[in-house]
């Protein structure tokens, strides 16, 4: 069941991703052709108002087919309609006037051609694909063809709903959660030292191993302990109790007792300013962890989604908080991730839309396929350091 929590939260934030592309693309005159939840081969698919909606059977991710990415390109003709011609040698004609037209940059002479193609029918998958290609370049909704204000937004809308989703996250914890820590017990976590000693939530911590504590030293006291036996002094009522000794575990890499203390009671106001404050420490921590890994640093603190996919499965069976913090943490940083300025990411497609609005014309088709490339080998280069952290995390290495 938390496997299926957790994949079910990385579903959630793939589909806002992708929902803010899509509803930004339909705001500013740009019809999607599909959106799909996962990639293809679809296993369920149905077509509305001309857009095919579906969920793929891969689970890595999600997409928004948006028409025209590109300009139509010579090239794009050899890869669609290539074995075509190898079994109908009459479309060479059309064929060749469509690839001329493409070179020229003539529209109405590429819009001839294809209906000529189109009107001969064939069959081929590819062919078939092609024509659609081909035609969502050529319309007037092609994403390549709109101002660079509409193309930035539309790109810059599935991090922001990530971003934006984690924001909302954060204050409608620190509204239930609260702020600071106070000295009441607000969980004790089952099969854990405090549990076993008998610590109950409502419970107020006054002191550990005899001495008096605030509820900012609770717990430097338990964790400088490194493991020995103390005892815990609390306030149940009006009876004062001792509680231990008991021998704190070392969870998460720090010595603690297992509990949770209630935090100091927030307004909305006070909760969304803790939110952006926190959006911010993490961005920077976020952006720190990819300095270090520049300079061969800080390559343990990348994850793929089997570790994604882990740490959302234990903190759901720690309970609803822990879990909506880890998922707005992921959130935020599949936001950060995708702004990175590289081809394919969300960032790459930023940077060269305001090139090319700077520029005043489209950077050359030749230039996106290579830049892709190289960004397509550091993503993949990314994932497998990812599986490779996460195999030796599973393996205890």
């Amino acid at each position: 069941m938390s496997v299926f929590i957790a994949i079910a939260g990385l579903a959630f934030l793939i589909l806002i991703h992708e929902a803010g592309h899509f509803f930004t693309a339909r705001a500013v005159g740009m019809r999607p052709r599909r959106f799909y939840l996962g990639f293809p081969p679809a296993l369920v698919k149905t077509q509305r108002n001309g857009i095919e909606y579906g969920i793929g059977a891969i689970p890595l991710g999600g997409y928004v087919k948006i028409p025209g990415m590109h300009r139509p390109a010579p090239g794009d003709v050899d890869v669609y309609f290539g074995r075509a011609l190898q079994q109908a040698p009459e479309l060479v004609g059309p064929v060749q006037r469509l690839k001329r037209a493409l070179a020229e940059e003539d529209e109405g002479g590429a819009q001839a051609a294809l209906a000529e193609l189109k009107s001969t029918g064939s069959g081929n998958e590819t062919f078939e694909r092609g024509l659609q290609e081909v035609g969502d370049g050529l319309a007037p909704d092609a994403y390549w063809r709109q101002r660079t204000w509409k193309r930035v937004a539309v790109i810059v809308a599935g991090p922001a709903t990530n971003l934006v989703l984690a924001v909302i996250l954060f204050t409608c914890l620190f509204l239930v959660g609260g702020g600071k820590a106070t000295t009441t017990v607000d969980q004790v976590l089952p099969g854990r030292p405090a549990a076993a000693v008998g610590l109950r939530p409502g419970d107020e911590v006054v002191g550990v191993n005899g001495e008096a504590v605030t509820a900012r030293e609770i717990s430097t006291k338990i964790s400088g302990s490194q493991g020995k036996p103390l005892t815990v002094t609390v306030r149940r009522g009006n009876d004062l109790l001792t509680l231990g000794p008991v021998r704190p575990e070392q969870i998460e890499g720090a010595y603690r007792l297992g509990f949770v203390l209630r935090g100091e009671e927030l307004g909305f106001g006070a909760s969304a300013w803790q939110s952006v404050k926190l959006t911010g420490i993490v961005t920077r921590e976020i952006g720190k962890s990819l300095g270090r890994l520049v300079h061969g640093e800080g390559r343990k603190d990348i994850s793929s989604p089997v570790g994604i996919s882990q740490t959302l499965a234990q903190s759901s069976r720690q309970g609803a908080e822990d879990y909506l913090w880890v998922l707005g943490l992921i959130s935020l940083s599949l936001a950060l991730m995708n702004l990175l300025p590289l081809l394919p990411l969300d960032g790459g497609h930023i940077a060269f839309s305001l090139v090319e609005g700077v520029r005043g014309r489209a950077v050359a088709r030749e230039v996106y396929e290579r830049v892709s490339a190289v960004g397509i080998v550091l993503v993949v280069l990314l994932f497998f350091i990812g599986i490779s952290n996460d195999v030796n995390r599973l393996g205890g290495g």
